[in-house]
């Protein structure tokens, strides 16, 4: 029997994830993926990255969007190539931009680290095709953040709205579970200015709530860290996964926004679909 190469083994491994990409890959929509509490340093945090990179090779994302906790303990030199740097490596060797929120085990100074496009803030936004991103810091919502988050959503002409941050308003996790102060802060303004999707990490597991008015909450705080096992059982979870670490990818087209949750391993845990009023899957 003929030996099997690394080489061979990697391009069946592509293999793999191009026949099971289920976003339609429209040559014009806006595509990403999404992260969060990913940054460990360990061994499944780099195999999430590699999955990622699998994934870019059919479905080319432009970015990515991280919900805090990116680095976890010491933030040297060393510990941001450790722990970002080389997990990601074949992404940012391609062009791929990461757009960072700041988690509590965060330190505020990673708003100066240029690879994560925080241009010193702890809080901003950018336009992508028909959508805007805006970055919250859920760790301190202070009345000037609200205040800058109404005026740009106020203000804002895009068809699609997503926010993303760490401390999730909607959660069913044992650990840590909603949070209900930011949610009362932050809901109001969501759903007067019409945001579409929220993004949150914080609790080491994905879920997909049941749409709240008509917004679609996601948390996904498990690209590095676990908790195995920890989503309550709950009516208002429409999926959850809680048996290993994954990842997000989004397409966004003018009418319809589409994701795909994919572990670790490869395997598809959710997909769907979001339209400005519900989620369909």
């Amino acid at each position: 029997m003929r030996r099997i190469t690394a080489s061979l083994i990697f391009m069946l491994g592509l293999a793999v994830a191009a026949a099971n990409l289920t976003l339609p890959g429209n040559p014009k929509s806006v595509k990403l993926a999404v992260i969060g509490d990913g940054g460990t340093g360990e061994t499944p945090q780099y195999e999430v990255g590699q999955q990622m990179a699998d994934y870019h090779t059919k479905f080319p994302f432009d970015f990515v969007l991280m919900l805090g906790d990116n680095i976890y303990g010491h933030q040297s030199a060393g510990d941001f190539r450790k722990k970002f740097e080389d997990p990601y490596k074949a992404l940012l060797s391609q062009g791929v931009k990461f757009y960072a929120s700041l988690g509590n085990h965060d330190s505020t100074t990673e708003r100066m680290y240029k690879p994560f496009n925080m241009d010193g803030k702890r809080y901003y936004d950018f336009k992508k095709g028909d959508a805007e991103f805006f970055a919250l810091d859920s760790n301190y919502m202070d009345p000037e953040q609200l205040d800058w988050l109404t005026k740009e959503l106020s203000s804002s002409n895009s068809k699609w709205k997503v926010c993303f941050f760490h401390h999730p308003l909607y959660s069913d996790g044992r650990m840590h579970g909603p949070d209900l102060d930011l949610r009362k802060q932050l809901e109001p303004i969501f759903e007067q200015y019409g945001v579409n999707v929220v993004l949150a990490g914080h609790e080491h597991f994905y879920e997909r709530t049941q749409p709240h008015n008509g917004i679609a909450y996601f948390v996904l705080g498990n690209s590095g860290q676990l908790r195995p096992h920890n989503v309550r059982t709950s009516p208002d979870v429409a999926k959850a996964f809680d048996t290993d670490q994954a990842f997000a990818l989004l397409e966004i087209d003018p009418d319809q926004l589409y994701y795909q949750i994919i572990s670790r391993t490869g395997e598809t845990v959710d997909s769907g679909s979001v339209t400005q009023a519900k989620v369909t899957r």
